[in-house]
């Protein structure tokens, strides 16, 4: 009976492990975590983070502003997947080497390891009177929920909120602009060349993959023990 009883009981604990990795895959998916349409002296960039448990290609991945429209979206370069808890950045740019270059001199040490690529094309512009976001993959699908913006504060970043598990509901979505007020949190800021910013910094946590695998492969190895004793 006690032996039964903790089978029972490792098995629930095992299915609800189970249940919660399995959850954690199905929303393995990109988010939209900053951008800045108003610089001083760097073009306009948006960072994207990746909440899920495993990589994610983005070839052939597209981006468009408030359109949302995938019919007028342009192409993302530079980048070819984004790791599990990784931020990039992409960048407004015809001239991708050059202008990385400027966005790396701009933010200094903070951004000496992030990944740059860029974006380029008519009307994707983020404009500083209020604009949109969203990344769609190379068959037209929506990837990514859409965010806005209103009116941008010069040097400022408007940035994204999601919960661990990259939740779109949680995600304010309009004029949540970056500030060192912002950041009561703890989260890190950077402020260079009169821009105030986190690029590469999601500005909450992002799931560790490891942690739920070491919980799966403990649960299940108790529930063979047990097995094993019945």
């Amino acid at each position: 009976m006690k032996n039964n009883t903790r089978l029972s009981i490792l098995a629930g604990i095992s299915l609800s492990i189970l249940a919660t990795l399995t959850a954690q895959a199905q929303i393995s998916t990109l988010r939209i975590t900053e951008a800045m349409s108003s610089g001083n002296g760097t073009a306009d960039w948006f960072e994207v983070t990746n909440y899920g448990l495993s990589d994610v290609s983005i070839t052939g991945w597209k981006m468009d502003d408030n359109s949302f429209s995938s019919a007028v979206s342009v192409a993302l370069s530079g980048v070819s997947s984004i790791s599990s808890g990784q931020s990039v950045i992409f960048l407004e740019s015809a001239s991708a080497a050059s202008d990385i270059s400027t966005f790396r001199t701009i933010w200094g040490s903070n951004v000496t390891s992030l990944i740059i690529g860029s974006y380029t094309g008519s009307g994707v512009s983020l404009s500083s009177g209020g604009d949109g976001l969203v990344l769609f993959d190379s068959t037209g699908v929506e990837m990514t929920p859409r965010v806005t913006f209103g009116v941008a504060t010069t040097g400022s970043s408007f940035y994204y909120s999601y919960d661990s598990t990259g939740s779109p509901s949680t995600s304010p979505n309009a004029n949540a602009i970056l500030s060192t007020a912002s950041l009561s949190n703890g989260q890190n800021t950077y402020t260079s060349s009169n821009n105030t910013g986190s690029p590469g910094t999601a500005m909450n946590a992002v799931p560790e993959p490891q942690t739920y695998l070491l919980l799966g492969i403990g649960a299940a190895f108790l529930l063979w023990r047990a097995r094993q004793r019945a």
